[in-house]
Parts: C-alpha cells; structure tokens; sequence
C-alpha cells in the first residue's frame, strides 16, 4: 500500500513527519523534527488531522459551521507549530491538514508524500499514559511504513538538542 520512500534519492529531501495536536507535548515532537532536519538537511511536515463528528440530517447546517471553525482552529495551530519550526531551526514547514480518522489520514500522507523518512510523536509524561496517538501507534509499529520516533514529552530543549 505505501509508496516506496524516495527522500534520499537524488531531486528529493528527507522529511519528517510530525503531528499536530491539542495535547501539551506536541511542541517537544516539533522540535525534535526541526533540529533533526537541519542535521538531515531536509524538512518538516506538519500534519494537523480533523476527526469528523457524527451529523444527522437536521443538524447539517451546525456541522458545517463546526467543520469550519475546526479548520480555523487547525490553521491557528500550524501557525503555531511553523512559528514554533522557524524558530528553532529557520525553516518553513509543509502544512497539511486532513478530516478523518487519525490512522487511516496519517497513512495516507505517508503514502502521497515519498520524501518523508521519519514520523516524530510526543508522548505525555503523565500518569494517564502517552497519549491517544502513541497508544494507537504501538498496535501498528511492526507495519508501519516509516521508523516511529516518540520524544519523551518531559524533555528539555537542551535534552532534546542533545539527542538531535
């Protein structure tokens, strides 16, 4: 199902991919992937995925204002992260924003975009687990198409620069 990775053919860049998401540690994946790709000499996509909500007939016209203001909010929150990237590593990320179910959209970004290498998560420190994505992730690591890297969310920057 997924295409062959080409980011270190010659015309293409390694990219990594990276998730963002409400939770407080997406910031630590986002400067993971920047400094890994001023290291790689590539680039960072930032992948911000919409999980559609249930709609009935009668209430079409309040699901699209939801859908709407949930694309605004996506775009607020790349704004974010890209500023976030620049920042670090005075790069300007790809933004991708995706509606549907988290796994089924991430996998197909992998699949239409050859040069990404890598996909980066943060995981929660807290005692309620890593976090939604990672949990979801572990069931799939043995088939995933590209190496999953997962940065402790409790990392420093100057931890983090350390390992980047």
């Amino acid at each position: 199902m997924t295409s062959k990775r080409l980011c270190f053919e010659p015309g293409h860049k390694p990219k990594c991919l990276v998730i963002v998401d409400d939770s407080a540690e997406w910031d630590r994946a986002v400067y993971y992937a920047s400094r890994w790709a001023i290291r790689a000499g590539g680039g960072v996509v930032m992948l911000r995925i919409i999980e559609p909500e249930e709609q009935t007939q009668e209430w079409l016209g309040v699901a699209e204002i939801m859908r709407a203001e949930a694309h605004e909010a996506a775009e607020a929150a790349l704004d974010r992260a890209a500023g976030r990237a620049n920042g670090i590593a005075a790069i300007t990320p790809e933004r991708v924003i995706r509606e549907g179910a988290a796994m089924e959209q991430l996998l197909a970004v992998i699949d239409e975009d050859p040069d990404i290498a890598m996909l980066v998560l943060a995981a929660s420190p807290g005692a309620e687990g890593p976090g939604p994505l990672v949990s979801l992730l572990a069931h799939a690591l043995g088939t995933f198409p590209v190496p999953v890297t997962v940065i402790s969310g409790a990392l420093s920057d100057q931890s983090v620069d350390s390992l980047s």
